[in-house]
C-alpha cells in the first residue's frame, strides 16, 4: 500500500509539471533565474525599450520587511540593468494576486533597499513593477497598461522614477506582446515562438531540470498543507478564546499546541 501511495504521488507531481506554463510562478521563476537572455527579451518587449542590458536576475527573491512583524514578500523575478534600474516581474493567475496596492507595496520594498547610508535621494534609481496576469484584470482589451505619476493641475509627468506595468496575459494580437503571451500560456517548448523562452521551458519540463521542477512542486504542496494545518489550528484557538473566554495561552494549552507551532501562532493572534 505504501509503495502504491508513493507511485500515486509521483504520478500526480508529474502530471502537475506537465500541465504547467510560464503563468505558474514556480516554473517561471526557474526559467528566468540567472537567464539574462530571456529576461532581456521579456523586458524589451513589455517596456518597449531596445537598449535594456540586464546584468543580473534572480528568481524567488525574498525581501524581509524592515519593520518587526511587518509583511515579507517573495519576488518571482528581481532583475537589474547596466544603468542600475531594477525590475520586479510577477506572474499571477488570479486577479486578487495582482491587486493595485500590492504593486505599490512591492515598489516600496524595492526602493527601500536601493540607497545606502549617506547616499542622496537623487541617486535613487528607477524601479519597474511588472505584473503579467493571465486575464485582462482591467477589462479594456489592450495588451499593456502603463502607470506613471503625473501632476493633476498641469499636463506634465511627475518623474520620480517609479513605474508600474500590467500585462494582459489574455491578449492574442499578432505582435510581439501577443506572441510573448502565447508563449507564457504554452505547456510545451515546441509550441513557443521565442527560442530564449523555449530553451528554459525545455530544460525544466523535458530535460535535466525536470527533477528540480518536480521537487519544487512537492515542496510547494508540503508548504500549502502546512499552511492549511496552521490556519485550522488558529481558527480553533480563536473559537476557544471567543466561546470559552480563554486567553491565547490557555486556549493553546487546551489544544496541546507544541512549542514550535505556539511560537508561529502567537504572532498571528
Amino acid at each position: 500500500m505504501a509503495g502504491e501511495e508513493i507511485r500515486q504521488d509521483t504520478r500526480t507531481v508529474e502530471q502537475i509539471v506537465d500541465g504547467m506554463s510560464l503563468f505558474d510562478d514556480d516554473l517561471m521563476s526557474m526559467v528566468f533565474d540567472g537567464n539574462i537572455e530571456a529576461t532581456e527579451l521579456l523586458l524589451k518587449i513589455i517596456l518597449k525599450k531596445d537598449d535594456i542590458q540586464v546584468v543580473s536576475v534572480v528568481g524567488q527573491r525574498e525581501l524581509q520587511s524592515p519593520v518587526v512583524g511587518g509583511r515579507d514578500i517573495r519576488l518571482d523575478i528581481l532583475a537589474k540593468d547596466s544603468t542600475g534600474k531594477q525590475y520586479n516581474v510577477e506572474v499571477q493567475k488570479k486577479p486578487e494576486g495582482a491587486h493595485i496596492r500590492r504593486a505599490r507595496f512591492n515598489s516600496s520594498m524595492m526602493d527601500s533597499r536601493m540607497l545606502k547610508a549617506g547616499q542622496e535621494f537623487s541617486e535613487l534609481q528607477d524601479s519597474y513593477m511588472v505584473f503579467i496576469t493571465q486575464t485582462d484584470i482591467f477589462g479594456h482589451g489592450i495588451p499593456i497598461y502603463t502607470i506613471n505619476r503625473h501632476f493633476e493641475e498641469i499636463d506634465d509627468i511627475f518623474d520620480d522614477g517609479s513605474h508600474i506595468v500590467y500585462v494582459n496575459g489574455n491578449y492574442k494580437g499578432d505582435d510581439t506582446v501577443g506572441r510573448l503571451m502565447h508563449d507564457f500560456g504554452c505547456k510545451e517548448s515546441k509550441d513557443m515562438y521565442y527560442p530564449e523562452l523555449a530553451r528554459g521551458m525545455r530544460h525544466f519540463k523535458e530535460e535535466g531540470g525536470r527533477k528540480k521542477m518536480c521537487e519544487a512542486v512537492e515542496k510547494y504542496a508540503e508548504q500549502k498543507a502546512e499552511t492549511v494545518r496552521l490556519n485550522s489550528l488558529l481558527e480553533s484557538i480563536r473559537n476557544l478564546m471567543a466561546n470559552m473566554k480563554l486567553g491565547a495561552e490557555q486556549a493553546m494549552n487546551v489544544l496541546e499546541v507544541n512549542d514550535q507551532d505556539r511560537e508561529i501562532l502567537q504572532k498571528r493572534l
